[in-house]
């Protein structure tokens, strides 16, 4: 027959001391009783030692169970404390000792370990000092004599460096100069430095040659000179010095642009006496029928020498009018020149792809690049003269018409002959020019940019050779 508690271990209710029988309120709360045991049962209590904000983190809303990590769990999270050995603790001794770098015998105490007792001082190792040489009576006589120190003088002076170490400075603030005369910090440094010298001399073994320290007393005297000068000077010199440094600069800037330029113009005028000479001489390889010395007797032509085309040599087919495409080095400006040159001389601009049409329309357009190049260089020549020429009228007018006043610092004046000038218009004529002035030349004139004026500058050459 079954009892109460067989009952409440069905229902898993839990029974006290006393079994009492089984009513209607034990049937009515078991259903609250089973959640307040799960409840209980999940309830962690936070470690000791760790913070409520740690904890949070390791524990969610839904009350899981903390992640399980590696941990020590000897020591948890307080702070670990210090693992004192069993061991005999060394004993320490209040002692005295002394330094070994100090000469006036002075005795200290502090605290040691028994076991170091009667060893040195372990910081005199760091006391390094300089070694003065010594000299005799009788060298001094020899070879230290000078007229304007005497021995006494001398001496003061070494035992100076040997008790300062070599500090020049602080040697010439505990400088006698009651006693002795006044000496600078170079004299003092020149006389220790000489003496040095020839003791090295004398004392040198035969046959061996010392490396002596010469100490130029003269150029240190002028760096300080400058030095003062350079530390004195006003603001007024300051902006003046900040001024003509950017002037130099402007200058230099200047002059390698010009240089640039001036390179640039030579590649153009040796590019154009290259291909002068290669049609010379396939004209004369065409006299002689022998086409197939062709291409060994041409001449180097520069890179820089209008247009250079790819060469497909690569394995493969190929279309022959490939070789007709302009580089993508051509610039846009170029290439409508090209087109613009082509159509008004009626030259088909996609003409037939034969081996030989090929090679010589690609040599015309290579001509044609050059001829806008030289064009170009002699428009920017021809802007930068009527400019040098305008400032030259100007900086005579600012002179007084002789010159004068200061008003022709950057600017040379060459005479040349009056010869005549070419004068190269939009339709390629050449046409004399015979200016009536001199060849300007400006070394420090502004850059010129002719690319933005060109009209204006040949409205100028135009109305100058009239």
């Amino acid at each position: 027959m079954a009892t109460g508690a067989d009952v409440r271990d069905i229902l898993e209710l839990t029974g006290g001391d006393n079994d009492a029988p089984i009513s209607k309120k034990d049937f009515i709360n078991s259903e609250k009783k089973k959640a307040k045991k799960t409840t209980e049962a999940l309830t962690f209590k936070r470690p000791e030692g760790m913070h409520r904000e740690v904890y949070a983190l390791l524990y969610s809303d839904k009350k899981d169970a903390p992640p399980l990590l590696p941990s020590d769990t000897t020591q948890g999270y307080r702070t670990v404390k210090a693992k004192l050995g069993c061991k005999k603790v060394r004993p320490w001794k209040w002692m005295p000792f002394t330094n070994p770098a100090r000469k006036d015998g002075a005795i200290f105490h502090h605290w040691r370990r028994t076991a170091e007792e009667g060893k040195d001082y372990p910081f005199a190792r760091f006391n390094k000092t300089v070694q003065v040489p010594v000299y005799s009576e009788q060298e001094y006589q020899l070879y230290l004599h000078d007229d304007g120190w005497t021995k006494a003088e001398t001496d003061h002076l070494f035992d100076l460096c040997k008790r300062f170490d070599l500090r020049f400075v602080v040697v010439h603030d505990r400088y006698d100069h009651q006693q002795y005369r006044k000496r600078s910090v170079e004299d003092l440094k020149e006389r220790y430095y000489c003496i040095c010298g020839k003791l090295m001399k004398v004392r040198a073994a035969s046959g061996a040659e010392p490396k002596i320290y010469i100490f130029d007393a003269g150029h240190e005297r002028r760096r300080k000179e400058q030095l003062d000068k350079l530390f004195n000077r006003t603001p007024e010199q300051v902006a003046e010095e900040e001024y003509l440094t950017t002037e130099l600069r402007k200058i230099e800037g200047r002059k390698k642009e010009r240089e640039k330029k001036a390179q640039d113009l030579q590649k153009l005028i040796k590019a154009a006496d290259t291909n002068t000479e290669l049609r010379r001489a396939e004209k004369r390889v065409s006299k002689k029928k022998l086409p197939q010395k062709r291409e060994t007797e041409k001449p180097a032509v520069p890179e820089t020498a209008g247009i250079k085309f790819p060469d497909f040599k690569s394995a493969g087919v190929t279309l022959r009018s490939q070789r007709m495409k302009l580089p993508s080095s051509v610039g846009q400006k170029k290439i409508k020149a090209i087109e613009q040159i082509l159509t008004e001389q009626g030259v088909d601009l996609n003409p037939m792809t034969t081996e030989e049409i090929v090679q010589m329309f690609n040599e015309l357009r290579s001509d044609l690049v050059l001829v806008y190049e030289l064009k170009q260089a002699l428009s920017n020549c021809e802007y930068e003269q009527q400019m040098l020429r305008h400032r030259y009228e100007a900086l005579l007018k600012a002179g007084g018409g002789g010159g004068g006043g200061g008003g022709f610092q950057g600017v040379v004046t060459v005479s040349t002959p009056q010869a005549a000038e070419p004068n190269v218009g939009n339709s390629g004529s050449v046409t004399p020019c015979t200016p009536g002035g001199d060849q300007i030349i400006d070394v420090v004139g502004a850059p010129l940019t002719p690319n933005s004026v060109i009209g204006r500058a040949r409205r100028a050459s135009g109305s100058a050779c009239v």
